[in-house]
């Protein structure tokens, strides 16, 4: 496979392509078989890219060659297994952590509140990071590598919130439900309610349930696979939390989801 180098880094269009010829033209190639459920034959790949069917044919062999792409039939292409293989290992070293942490400082630079990232262990939510200062005016009672019970938080209600009626009853009945104010939910009808209230709004909050003077918003991160894997919450002060600080809580979960290649709704 000949490299020929470019003269010109951009496209007609602005954007930035490789500087070698070449792997333009394989990147065009792989994006278009991308774009096929079913295996493509190479005329309609060369057409597609503008590729001369010699050319085209020379770069397939070369991916097939790397098994980028296979050949499932003679004079067909398919995006080959190679590309899985390679999917998973970045996934594989994506770190919830790593994603979150840019977009959890930017958004604690718009609330001034402490803002948590917690993950699900059994019956408990995990806080695994944390942003905050000494101006929110809060003392930070749970530090990094905390827990509480998932019914008593907004993040452990949104992983309640994904399991089944069954799990949520086994969950009351092993828990017993046990309450730390006055505002925690006890009572596992009430409970229900709360969370058939987070599965259709997409959202949960706290209002003083694990602490007096604490009330929290949270949304949840997901995976590529559409897992719930961790939240994202700001917790205040309760009479500092303010509504309109909803939508940036949802956007910046929304954001930690995308990096790690969720691409739902």
């Amino acid at each position: 496979m000949t490299a020929t180098p470019r003269t010109t880094p951009r496209s007609d269009k602005g954007a930035i392509t490789p500087t070698i010829q070449v792997l333009e033209r394989m990147f065009a190639i792989l994006d278009t078989l991308a774009a096929h459920p079913d295996p493509v034959s190479l005329k309609e790949i060369s057409e597609r890219t503008g590729l001369h069917p010699s050319t085209t044919h020379r770069i397939l062999n070369d991916l097939a060659v790397g098994r980028l792409v296979d050949r499932p039939q003679s004079g067909t292409y398919r995006l080959g297994m190679r590309l899985l293989e390679l999917g998973n290992l970045v996934k594989a070293r994506l770190d919830v952590r790593d994603a979150a942490m840019a977009p959890m400082r930017e958004l604690h630079k718009l609330t001034h509140q402490p803002v948590n990232l917690s993950m699900r262990q059994g019956d408990e939510i995990v806080y695994v990071e944390r942003t905050y200062s000494e101006r929110s005016g809060m003392q930070v009672v749970r530090a990094v590598g905390g827990r509480a019970p998932l019914h008593l938080t907004s993040v452990g209600k949104l992983f309640l919130a994904h399991d089944d009626a069954q799990r949520v009853r086994a969950y009351a009945t092993r828990t017993g439900l046990t309450g730390h104010t006055r505002n925690s939910i006890t009572e596992l009808p009430k409970l229900e309610r709360e969370l058939a209230h987070v599965r259709q709004q997409g959202w949960a909050r706290d209002d003083e349930e694990l602490e007096l003077g604490v009330r929290c918003m949270a949304a949840g991160i997901f995976d590529d696979q559409g897992q719930l894997i961790a939240g994202l919450s700001v917790s205040a002060p309760a009479d500092r939390l303010e509504e309109s600080w909803l939508d940036k809580v949802k956007s910046t979960a929304a954001q930690i989801s995308a990096a790690l290649g969720h691409r739902g709704a």
